[in-house]
């Protein structure tokens, strides 16, 4: 069973036909009925299917239905010679809707089976996201067409977490906001000259990383950590696409998955001036949830990618 099942409301699914047919709803409804209706809840199923052929004709599916609003579950694999589909393995997700970056994205095939990661240089975060694509789909028909690499794509990033915490903000004034927000802006535009190789800027980033050091070992003694550090993004554990992050919650909500009835929790962060969507089972959330306050925790990141059409 995947791990991340249970962000969006599947904590109770415990063995394999469990999970197969759940999986079979998701085939019937995305191929065979994809209008029909919800007799239970008097309401459409928002569903997705995307089908392409590579360079050698294999043709590729992913279909995808929501359990919540906004996530679900979606199944990858082929279509054989008779029109069949070949169930080859599943991921829950969730769709975002605010763009993350602008930056060129590079993506790569992992090992072990027909899915992908992408690989985004963010300037804002100082060091590369990793996430998992949720839209293999198109990525494969620009290959197949010989139209990559592409320029100019947007990405809209989103996360699962098993493992949230809600803290309190740091208090800070409308000057405090400014300065914060006028040093970032300075310290961008210094990343950005030092990748070009400017040795000035590496430098004078190199001292302020000194200093910030200085400053933070100084304080620590006195003070807690969180009260110190705002927000922050860094890599966790040894899977590439998974990080422990804190950040600003701008936006949350509260929805139940239509078939468990478990309670899923919906918010918007915004974490080193990258904003992004999380949802966690609300079991999983220790705090209550508002705008204004920090969310911590473990998250897997994922990454739609608005290719150009």
């Amino acid at each position: 069973m995947h791990r991340y099942l249970r962000s969006i409301g599947f904590s109770k699914i415990e063995n394999r036909q469990q999970l197969q047919s759940l999986i079979n709803e998701v085939v019937e409804k995305t191929i065979l009925h994809p209008d029909k209706e919800n007799d239970k809840k008097q309401k459409k199923y928002v569903c997705a299917r995307d089908i392409a052929a590579d360079e050698r004709d294999h043709v590729y599916a992913e279909l995808s239905l929501d359990f919540v609003h906004g996530a679900g579950i979606c199944v990858r694999g082929e279509f054989d010679e008779d029109n069949s589909f070949l169930y080859e393995y599943y991921f829950p997700y969730l769709r975002g809707s605010h763009i993350s970056s602008n930056e060129d994205i590079t993506i790569e095939r992992h090992a072990e089976k027909e899915s992908y990661a992408g690989v985004c240089d963010e300037i804002k975060i100082g060091v590369a996201i990793i996430f998992y694509l949720q839209n293999m789909i198109p990525y494969k028909r620009l290959k197949a067409l010989k139209r990559l690499p592409i320029q100019g794509t947007s990405l809209i990033l989103s996360a699962m977490s098993t493992d949230g915490t809600i803290m309190m903000p740091i208090i800070k004034n409308e000057y405090e906001k400014q300065r914060i927000k006028k040093a970032s802006n300075e310290r961008n535009q210094l990343i950005a000259q030092a990748r070009m190789g400017d040795e000035s800027a590496i430098e004078s980033l190199t001292l302020e990383d000194m200093d910030t050091y200085t400053t933070i070992s100084r304080k620590i003694h006195n003070a807690d950590v969180f009260s110190l550090v705002d927000t922050y993004f860094m890599p966790y554990g040894v899977e590439c696409d998974q990080y422990s992050l804190l950040g600003e919650i701008t936006d949350c909500h509260t929805d139940k998955n239509r078939i468990t009835d478990e309670e899923v929790v919906f918010m918007t962060i915004e974490c080193n001036e990258i904003t992004l969507e999380i949802c966690i089972n609300r079991e999983d959330l220790y705090g209550e949830p508002a705008v204004g306050r920090r969310f911590r925790g473990i998250v897997w990141l994922q990454g739609y990618i608005e290719f150009p059409h």
